[in-house]
């Protein structure tokens, strides 16, 4: 019987090497990020449902997809899985200079200005000159909206209450609705656009769940709700296609009583 492998770092390199699996051979880094960002959102969706036997598998699909990367990078001698490993402690323990050096911490405001004084001094490559450079491009649209306002609230540029977050929302609706009364198609976009940019200010400044989250929970219930409508139609032999849409909305107020 064959040595087996030791850990999930041997057993992705016996699976690339010539006479293993032909799937895991034929992968590139392209082709596996589709896979990592899958995982990712199922991860995220272990974490929504509260299910930690869902998330301790979903986080090891995406740990053997972070492998998977790196054992790819190091057959193309650009760097090692020990370089990823080596890389992210000693930024760790750089960035924690309040717990493995001399600086002092007594907030997690106080943590966030030592990270980012830190974070600010590191080389980086293609660093910008500007504080809203280097924002990951790959991040989902809500997600760069928040990042985008985090940096400005940084220095300064943000807004000082819930409530007149808000009446820049109904500000923001009021153009919408002018928009549409001037049926102007390309001005309603931009309207919708900026709506969506205020909600996720008030989301990001009640600093309690990112809009994200918010989203998912919104998709899942909405969901739910549907899934109500469908079942209860099949117990009257009533299909989508047929059901009318007094039927489907009156299912649906039942859907949120249940």
């Amino acid at each position: 019987m064959e040595k087996q492998p030791k850990n999930l770092y041997e057993i992705i390199r016996i699976l690339r090497a010539p006479g293993g699996c032909p799937w895991d051979r034929e992968q590139t880094s392209e082709s596996v990020s589709s896979c990592m960002a899958e995982e990712c959102a199922e991860v995220l969706e272990a974490i929504d449902l509260k299910d930690p036997e869902l998330l301790c598998e979903e986080l090891g699909d995406l740990w053997m997809n972070v492998i998977f990367q790196a054992v790819i990078a190091e057959e193309k001698g650009e760097f090692t899985w020990e370089d990823v490993q080596k890389g992210i402690c000693e930024k760790m323990i750089r960035r924690h200079a309040h717990v493995f050096g001399d600086l002092n911490a007594e907030s997690s405001t106080d943590v966030l200005k030592i990270w980012d004084k830190i974070k600010a001094g590191e080389k980086k490559k293609h660093k910008s000159d500007s504080v809203m450079g280097n924002i990951p491009p790959a991040l989902s649209a809500l997600s760069t909206a928040e990042k985008i306002q985090k940096k400005a609230a940084k220095y300064g540029f943000d807004w000082s209450n819930q409530s007149d977050i808000i009446a820049k929302i109904k500000e923001e609706l009021a153009e919408v609705e002018k928009a549409f009364a001037d049926n102007n198609e390309d001005e309603i976009d931009e309207e919708l656009g900026d709506l969506f940019f205020a909600v996720v200010n008030l989301v990001r400044f009640r600093k309690r769940k990112t809009s994200e989250q918010l989203l998912r929970a919104a998709n899942s219930k909405f969901i739910k709700r549907f899934q109500y409508i469908e079942t209860e139609l099949k117990k009257k032999n009533i299909s989508l296609e047929e059901a009318t849409l007094e039927q489907m909305e009156n299912l649906y107020q039942e859907a949120k009583k249940c």
